[in-house]
């Protein structure tokens, strides 16, 4: 998907890194002013920017929480709380909220598809990722209608906000649990120049963060003690037997990506934060089954590059800005549909003096 091509990808890592680091700013200050902060739903709100802004065109106000991005953000989270609901679509029951807040989101994908359409030229100077959606299923003959963009579109939202914000809770989660591996990240980050206040105004580059080796294995190992998304659904292609068990044709099949990484014997003292376990490479024929946070198959997430540099950014900027202290300690995590913690996850950040 050209979307999320290489080239694509770095047009979209300015974006991320700049609102990444507001994000942050905006944190150090709320907690130097001696409040905690609520990390969950502050990183919810921090990818459902980056995801209007990348994968849907929308240019946010400058000012976070603004009436407009709060709307449409309420309006999302109101759909996904009532994503399981009974088929009962009467005034004040969980279908008819849920359907109610998707016409609200569907409104405003229309008014950015609209202007897709007419031709406007993108007010960042890129194309987002639902822009080139739109071009590709063109230019094959496929173009999509109205209600299969903005069903393509609200998709695209969840995904790309949804799940990066469980993942990078969980980064902060574990790093502020193992200040030895904060540290180790740190030390990578000075080795490539990344640290002190010469670095800060530097704009990250592809190539560079593709030599950040011990982060990249960092987020392998909180994706596999953490997946954002506790497992998925396929349809058997033909009969076939698993186990012993016959699975016939056509029938849902459910698997557990925690449940996967769990069992996997590839991996040894599997409770423990060890992002080292990354650091040799597996035997691909063994991996491509035993870690498996974005799906497997031809079906696997196909925005799953996309997180990868999300989370690489997001990691690299709070490492050389901030500490931070977890006020509940470890959290409980529970999942709807995402894995996030209970308590949301209370939090005191500080700025890093910058010495390893």
């Amino acid at each position: 998907m050209r979307a999320f091509s290489r080239e694509a990808l770095q047009h979209y890592m300015p974006v991320i890194q700049e609102e990444v680091s507001a994000c942050l700013r905006q944190w150090l200050l709320v907690s130097g002013g001696g409040s905690c902060l609520l990390v969950y739903p502050e990183v919810k709100r921090l990818m459902f920017r980056i995801a209007m802004r990348i994968l849907l065109g929308f240019r946010p106000s400058p000012t976070a929480g603004s009436d407009g991005e709060q709307h449409l953000m309420e309006a999302f989270e109101e759909m996904i709380r009532n994503l399981f609901s009974l088929p009962i679509d009467l005034p004040f029951s969980g279908l008819y909220k849920g359907l109610r807040a998707r016409d609200v989101i569907h409104a405003k994908i229309e008014e950015s598809i609209q202007a897709k359409l007419a031709g406007k030229e993108p007010p960042d100077g890129y194309k987002d990722a639902l822009q080139l959606l739109m071009e590709h299923t063109q230019g094959n003959g496929e173009q999509l209608n109205m209600q299969e963009l903005k069903e393509s579109a609200t998709e695209l939202l969840f995904a790309g906000h949804e799940t990066t914000a469980s993942a990078a809770t969980s980064l902060i989660t574990f790093l502020g649990l193992h200040q030895d591996v904060l540290q180790k990240v740190r030390k990578e980050l000075q080795e490539k120049g990344l640290l002190g206040h010469m670095s800060q105004e530097k704009h990250l580059e592809m190539e560079l963060l593709e030599q950040l080796k011990y982060t990249g294995c960092v987020i392998k190992e909180t994706l596999r003690l953490s997946p954002p998304v506790p497992g998925g659904f396929r349809v058997a292609l033909k009969t076939f037997e698993l186990n012993g068990y016959q699975i016939p044709k056509g029938w849902n099949v459910i698997y557990s990506i925690c449940d996967t990484h769990d069992v996997a014997e590839l991996f040894t003292n599997k409770d423990e934060f060890n992002p080292d376990r990354f650091m040799s490479p597996f035997p691909e024929d063994s991996s491509r089954f035993s870690f498996i946070p974005f799906g497997g198959g031809l079906r696997s997430c196909v925005g799953k590059e996309f997180a990868k540099i999300l989370l690489k950014i997001f990691t690299v900027e709070l490492a050389r800005n901030c500490d931070w202290q977890l006020l509940n300690g470890p959290p409980t995590m529970k999942t709807g549909p995402t894995v996030y913690p209970e308590d949301n996850l209370p939090t005191k950040f500080t700025s890093f003096n910058g010495r390893v």
